[in-house]
């Protein structure tokens, strides 16, 4: 269902960054894409790139999961100030704020059960509940969950804080399907895309809501791009092609650059001003 954005979350001009009135919230113009097949490949890419630069910085570089949740969290601080304070959606600096998030998510799923010893059922139920109270807190205090409507601060985290918790589940639920039950990498992936493609049948066959779908869908791609990335880097012993993290981290982040960088230019991933005026609820 379409609604008016309320006054307080009604786009401004690209300077104009505070709402009149003593108490409006600060307010931008949109600062997530469109959801197009663009937004769907990227977001997988990344997934992967999460799964493999984790795996090559704690394995290959010999960094272990302390110094590289560190490492990691430390640069995801960085460039997430940096996306909050922009005004808009940039593609560069949402992408590389998306991937960040895919490795720290999964490095926090991997310290649970590698360092802290938590079985990857209660990790995984333990993130579902976690994700289902931010969303229940979210739409509380703004009415929406919406992401044509991340148009002020609060949005903004409650969003980040959303998409970093929909990695960790997904990295639990992953690993819980692939190694736990055991059906393996690629038998995983092909799972988890045929439950994505029958919530793209329910969302356009029969008017599922579009926002549920959408979350749904995008914890879904979590354990999917994972299973390709370990499918791809893994031994061949180990059920994988034995591309290795190194090589399967590079093709995957020059894939995403080009995407990125053809959004950047071509703006076909953007929210036209005049739409920004109704949300989806």
């Amino acid at each position: 269902m379409s609604t008016s954005l309320p006054p307080s979350s009604r786009p401004h001009q690209p300077g104009d960054l505070t709402a009149s009135g003593p108490s409006a919230a600060r307010t931008w113009l949109n600062k997530v894409p469109e959801v197009t097949a663009w937004f769907w490949v990227i977001k997988v890419l990344a997934t992967t790139v999460g799964e493999t630069f984790a795996d090559y910085l704690n394995g290959t570089l010999g960094l272990r999961l302390a110094g590289t949740s560190a490492l990691m969290s430390a640069v995801l601080v960085v460039v997430l100030l940096a996306q909050l304070r922009a005004d808009r959606y940039r593609a560069p600096i949402y992408w590389l704020t998306v991937v960040l998030v895919s490795v720290v998510g999964t490095l926090l799923t991997d310290n649970l059960t590698d360092v802290v010893g938590v079985p990857l059922t209660v990790s995984t139920t333990v993130f579902a509940l976690a994700l289902a109270a931010t969303f229940a807190i979210w739409f509380a205090k703004e009415r929406t969950l919406s992401i044509h409507a991340v148009t002020t601060l609060p949005r903004e985290l409650f969003y980040w804080l959303a998409v970093l918790l929909t990695f960790a589940l997904g990295t639990a639920a992953g690993d819980l399907l692939s190694e736990q039950v055991g059906l393996g990498y690629w038998p995983t992936a092909v799972l988890v895309a045929v439950v994505i493609a029958a919530i793209a049948a329910t969302l356009y066959g029969l008017g599922a809501n579009a926002v549920a779908s959408f979350w749904a869908a995008y914890v879904l791609t979590r354990p999917l791009g994972a299973s390709l990335g370990d499918g791809f880097s893994q031994a061949h012993a180990d059920g994988g092609l034995g591309l290795g993290t190194t090589w399967t981290s590079v093709v995957f982040l020059v894939v995403i650059l080009a995407c990125v960088s053809y959004l950047t230019v071509t703006r076909r991933d953007q929210t036209p001003p005049s739409a920004l005026t109704h949300t989806a609820r």
